[in-house]
């Protein structure tokens, strides 16, 4: 299974961190942020890895090469300076992709997430990692019911983890160009085609100098 990293956005909240280093690449224990995720990708056997990029992107690519050091063969998906939001950045991608189930995982996320264990899951057309909603996203995303499918309107909502896996046919009838992908899940959503679970274990969302200080601290 192949997968996608996100590791186009711009980081508006990291600035001044992100005026002149990309969000992927600002540290963690030692560490680029994205090269904590991709080691964990490759030690759960997720070897094929795409990432797209776009403001400061080509650092990406400097640093992190075309993965052979971590055991990995990455590609790269370029989207100019402003880049293509999330779902147009993945069909952007869907060249590299390929027509099979495919993985993708945000690339400001720090989590302990077994990877491993979404190798076998059966895909309609989505299926995501749901986690407790965080102090900073009380109202959560979207619920599961007890068949595990995802629903728009639960009286206990769980946040998105900005990791799932996808069909290419969530994208198909999308022109391309900038578009998010909330709009397409939630399409998916109410036409029963999005399966989902949850996840207790760590997970954080690095959107501001807070938490990736925080995150550092976690890490010592």
């Amino acid at each position: 299974m192949k997968v996608m990293i996100l590791a186009a956005g711009k980081g508006e909240r990291m600035r001044p961190l992100t005026d002149h280093t990309p969000k992927p690449l600002l540290p963690v224990a030692g560490k680029a942020l994205i090269e904590h995720t991709l080691i964990q990708l490759v030690s759960a056997g997720f070897t094929e890895i795409i990432i797209n990029h776009a403001h400061l992107g080509q650092q990406i690519e400097d640093y992190l090469g075309d993965g052979s050091r971590y055991g990995a063969r990455i590609a790269y998906s370029p989207e100019g300076d402003q880049g293509l939001e999330t779902a147009g950045g993945i069909m952007n991608a869907l060249p590299l992709l390929g027509q099979e189930v495919f993985l993708v995982v945000n690339g400001d996320i720090s989590t302990n997430f077994p990877f491993d264990r979404l190798k076998n899951v059966t895909v309609d057309l989505a299926h995501l990692v749901l986690v407790k909603n965080p102090d900073h996203h009380p109202q959560g995303d979207f619920g599961l019911d007890v068949t595990g499918r995802v629903i728009d309107s639960s009286e206990r909502k769980l946040t998105f983890s900005g990791i799932g896996l996808y069909r290419p046919e969530l994208f198909l009838n999308t022109p391309p160009g900038r578009c998010k992908l909330g709009p397409l899940l939630r399409q998916a959503i109410l036409s029963e085609r999005v399966s989902g679970q949850e996840f207790d274990g760590f997970w954080m969302d690095i959107g501001t100098p807070e938490r990736l200080q925080e995150l550092n601290v976690l890490s010592i």
